[in-house]
């Protein structure tokens, strides 16, 4: 798709998504823009089951690339550049599977990408962390959101507020990740997570991945009745 993103759709409904920007995969506008179109082809082209996320070099992602920071002619037209044209929500909402394979330094947003997807396999050697409180900046990226989401408010705010990072362990102990395993197993593990979940129904798939947003974003009660009509659905 570009030198910035690759896209493969492979075989058997599982299509990986790779970052290729050495040495830090840096996230740029050329990066958002090539991710923007990868993305919508996960979500528009028929088969694909599963998404991986994956990166190439010694880093899954350092972030952002602070040296775009301040270019735009005026505030206005930086903020209509960062809004306009944003993968996060193109992401958060694919109605399959999405797996996060994070080694190296997973910083800012590239911690934040993998956050919005489903799961998250980390190497051993992975560092996370949402360093942009030290730069005097928000993870803006939905960090603040997904974060939150993903460990709760009591976890979350010290990540947040103290910018620190974590190593592999201590991001599993936390909840940021969902395992770690050697580097050198690392795309062996996603790619048989990535085939158990194609395994499953679709029509399933998508009740779950309902079923769970409801439990985010809805009162208990609320949350119950659209599982109990998904059950429904299913059985007809």
């Amino acid at each position: 798709m570009s030198e910035r993103v690759h896209l493969d759709f492979g075989s058997g409904g599982v299509t990986v998504v790779t970052l290729d920007h050495p040495p830090l995969n840096v996230y740029d506008l050329e990066m958002r823009d090539a991710l923007i179109g990868a993305l919508t082809a996960v979500r528009d082209v028929p088969g694909v089951r599963c998404m991986i996320l994956r990166a190439e070099g010694k880093h899954f992602s350092a972030g952002a690339d602070l040296s775009e920071f301040g270019t735009a002619d005026t505030i206005v037209e930086a903020r209509r550049i960062r809004w306009d044209r944003d993968p996060w929500i193109t992401l958060s909402e694919l109605r399959i599977p999405t797996i996060a394979e994070l080694h190296g330094y997973a910083v800012g947003s590239g911690l934040e990408m993998s956050l919005l997807c489903d799961l998250r396999v980390a190497a051993d050697d992975a560092v996370v962390g949402l360093p942009e409180t030290k730069l005097g900046m928000l993870p803006a990226a939905g960090g603040t959101q997904s974060l939150t989401r993903a460990v709760g408010p009591h976890a979350a705010s010290p990540i947040v507020l103290t910018g620190r990072n974590l190593d592999a362990d201590e991001a599993m102990r936390r909840g940021l990740v969902h395992e770690v395993v050697p580097r050198d197993a690392l795309e062996d593990r996603t790619s048989e997570l990535a085939t158990r979940l194609t395994a499953i129904d679709p029509v399933v798939i998508r009740s779950l991945k309902r079923s769970l947003a409801a439990a985010k974003d809805l009162t208990l009660g609320e949350g119950l009745a659209v599982e109990r009509q998904l059950a429904r659905d299913l059985t007809r």
